[in-house]
C-alpha cells in the first residue's frame, strides 16, 4: 500500500502492474529527453546569434515533422500492446463478481455455490491494533496466489469504480452493465484499493482488500465458508 509522502507507484503484485510501471518509466525518459532538447535549443536561440536561413529550410521542417512521429510511435506502440493485454481474458482460474452500491461491496463466487458475503468498511472505533483506518473491511476478498481471477463488475445503484493500484486494477462498476478485468497475485499478500469513482457523500468511505492466499488456505477458507 502506499506510504507516507510516497512520490512512486506502490509495489506491483501482478505482471500487468509491473508492465504499466515500465511504460511509466519509458515514457518519463521521452518526457525528458524531449524537455532536454527544448531547452537546449532555447537556450542556443538565446545566447547565439541567428545566422540559419530559415526561409528556405526544408531540412529543419523535414526534422521537426518526422521527429515527433517518432516519438508518438515510440509510445504508441507498447502502450498498445499493454493495453491488449489488460483486455485479454484467458481461461481464468476463477471468477468474481463485485457489486457496488451506496457505500459497500458485495462479493460473489461464481464457481461456488452460495459463496456471497457483504464488505463494508471496519469503523476506526472496531478498528484493530495494526489495522489501516479507511482501508480495512469487515470482509477480504480471499483469492490464490497465482492464479487468473476474473472479475466482473457492475453496480447496484450509482458509477462506482473497482481499484486496486498493486495489482493494475480499475474497471468502472455501471448500474445495468457488466464490465470485465482480470489479475493475477504473484505473491501472498493484502492489497488495499478503494471506489475511484465519486458516488455519494460516502465514497471515501467503500474500501477494497483483496488478500491472496496459498491455494490450500483459500481452499480451507472457501469449504469453511460454504458450509
Amino acid at each position: 500500500m502506499a506510504n507516507h509522502m510516497q512520490l512512486n507507484f506502490q509495489d506491483a503484485s501482478s505482471p500487468i502492474m509491473e508492465e504499466l510501471m515500465q511504460f511509466h518509466d519509458h515514457a518519463l525518459m521521452v518526457a525528458l529527453a524531449i524537455c532536454s532538447l527544448v531547452l537546449y535549443l532555447l537556450t542556443a536561440t538565446l545566447t547565439s546569434k541567428l545566422t540559419a536561413n530559415t526561409v528556405n529550410a526544408q531540412v529543419i521542417e523535414l526534422v521537426w515533422t518526422i521527429l515527433p512521429a517518432m516519438v508518438l510511435i515510440a509510445l504508441a506502440l507498447p502502450s498498445l500492446r499493454i493495453l491488449y493485454l489488460m483486455d485479454e481474458v484467458n481461461e481464468p482460474d476463477m471468477t468474481l463478481k463485485a457489486i457496488g452500491h451506496q457505500w459497500y461491496w458485495t462479493y460473489e463466487y461464481t464457481d461456488f455455490k452460495d459463496l456471497t458475503f457483504d464488505s463494508y468498511m471496519t469503523p476506526t472505533p472496531d478498528l484493530p491494533l495494526g489495522h489501516f483506518r479507511l482501508l480495512e473491511v469487515d470482509h477480504r476478498v480471499i483469492v490464490p496466489a497465482n492464479s487468473t481471477i476474473r472479475v466482473i463488475v457492475t453496480a447496484n445503484d450509482v458509477l462506482h469504480s473497482w481499484a486496486v493500484p498493486s495489482l493494475g486494477v480499475k474497471t468502472d462498476a455501471i448500474p445495468g452493465r457488466l464490465n470485465q478485468t482480470s489479475f493475477l497475485a504473484t505473491r501472498p499478500g493484502v492489497y488495499y484499493g478503494q471506489c475511484s469513482e465519486i458516488c455519494g457523500a460516502n465514497h471515501s468511505f467503500m474500501p477494497i482488500v483483496v488478500e491472496s492466499t496459498p491455494l490450500a488456505n483459500f481452499e480451507n477458507w472457501s469449504s469453511l465458508l460454504s458450509s
